[in-house]
């Protein structure tokens, strides 16, 4: 029997800027395609927590809940990064909600909430974490044909995440995109991220 497929970086309209799904449509199409789960991944919040759960339920459909969530580093403050951290259980939930109102109150820069990597430390247990494809760090260093710089942001990714931590294919169409997956296929394999 196959693997059923389930979305894990998905935004609705409680992306403001980024989407403009709507929570009820999306299960529907959840719900028509066969998958038994899908993950919710507002940029920088859980907005749609509990209508998402409350729509998601009802049709019999998991939901996941996460954040695709922007992440600042002191070492390189011109370059943010995202990830995409998934709630496996009640504590990443409170992981993840910690990170988040922290990001509001202390991490705004450019109006846009951030999250300091040093507060991931001590704040991961219960997370799955994705790389964010492109727009995280190990993909802007493969972008930038970097292998060594994307090798070593996985290693401190795999630390702060252990098993837990995965390389995000996307295939939008966007410039590089195949390239990119090629490498992070590859340095899936080298590193052992399954």
């Amino acid at each position: 029997m196959p693997t059923q497929f389930v979305h894990l970086h998905v935004h609705s309209e409680f992306s403001l800027v980024d989407s403009t799904v709507r929570l009820k449509p999306l299960i529907g199409q959840v719900v028509e395609r066969g998958m038994g789960a899908i993950a919710l991944t507002d940029m920088s919040n859980l907005f749609a927590l509990v209508k998402m759960f409350k729509i998601a339920t009802a049709a019999g459909v998991k939901p996941i809940f996460g954040a695709d969530v922007w992440i600042r580093f002191e070492d390189r403050p011109q370059n943010l990064s995202k990830l995409v951290l998934l709630c496996q259980n009640d504590v990443g939930y409170l992981n993840l909600k910690r990170l988040i109102s922290r990001s509001f109150q202390e991490g705004q820069v450019a109006d846009r909430p951030t999250i300091l990597i040093d507060w991931l430390e001590g704040c991961t247990e219960g997370l799955m974490c994705l790389s964010s494809g492109l727009e995280g760090d190990v993909g802007q260093a493969i972008q930038a044909q970097n292998i060594p710089f994307a090798e070593q942001y996985l290693d401190a990714w795999q630390l702060l995440f252990p098993n837990r931590f995965f390389i995000e294919l996307q295939r939008t169409g966007r410039p590089f995109e195949e390239t990119y997956i090629g490498y992070a296929v590859k340095l899936s394999a080298d590193k052992g991220i399954h």
